[in-house]
């Protein structure tokens, strides 16, 4: 499951990201000040942070770069200060992308998708037979070079990700740039095109396995 860390002081907005995070299913750790923020940083493994600029104990953009020098980790900014100044002063300092409130949740969701997708694609991944190329979607399988579908490629990646744990087919939907209102059975095509193209058999995986009642996990 995606991790997010939300440093948001405004309780109110802070409650609202965090509803709506959960029902896409992402989990949420939030802070309304950017000391127990750093800590916790330093102590979890974080996929990506939302962080506002306006601050009780220290400037965002502060924040955004101490976060920088503890781990590359993914930063959208969420502020009312959004002329054209602070965004570029935001980029140049390595922050993701910039959210000028008010603005609507799913754009939100939208945002984290998006970056996610792109640190994904600029991993290579290996494992046991399979190694995995994000930027020109190919997996080589025994040597031999299969190309993946864009939703076939961040559903492997994903599954890697969460290894050893059973990922149900919502959070696959979540975790590609499918529409959040794709139906289940969209992920088992994927799933059935993915396995062919890597060489898993269903019926005696290598790889990926079916778990019942609940989706798929990675061997």
């Amino acid at each position: 499951m995606t991790k997010i860390v939300l440093v948001e002081d405004d309780l109110e907005m802070q409650k609202l990201i965090c509803e709506y995070l959960d029902n896409y299913g992402y989990q949420v750790k939030n802070f309304d000040n950017a000391k127990d923020a750093l800590s916790a940083i330093k102590r979890d493994d974080f996929d990506m942070a939302i962080i506002d600029l306006m601050l009780p104990d220290m400037d965002g953009f502060d924040l955004c770069k101490m976060i920088k020098e503890i781990k590359d980790l993914p930063i959208i900014i969420s502020s009312a200060r959004g002329d054209i100044g602070n965004k570029i002063m935001g980029y140049e300092i390595g922050v993701d992308d910039f959210l000028s409130k008010p603005y609507e949740p799913r754009e939100l969701i939208l945002k984290i998708k998006a970056i996610l997708k792109r640190v994904q694609a600029s991993a290579a991944t290996k494992v046991g037979k399979l190694e995995i190329n994000g930027l020109n979607r190919t997996v080589t399988v025994d040597g031999f070079v299969t190309e993946l579908t864009k939703v076939e490629l961040e559903i492997l990646l994903y599954l890697i990700k969460q290894r050893g744990s059973a990922v149900s087919r919502e959070q696959l939907i979540n975790a590609t740039s499918l529409d959040a209102d794709t139906k289940s059975r969209v992920i088992d095509m994927h799933i059935s095109n993915l396995r062919y193209k890597i060489g898993d058999n269903p019926k005696t995986p290598k790889y990926i396995k079916s778990v019942w009642g609940i989706g798929y996990r990675f061997l």
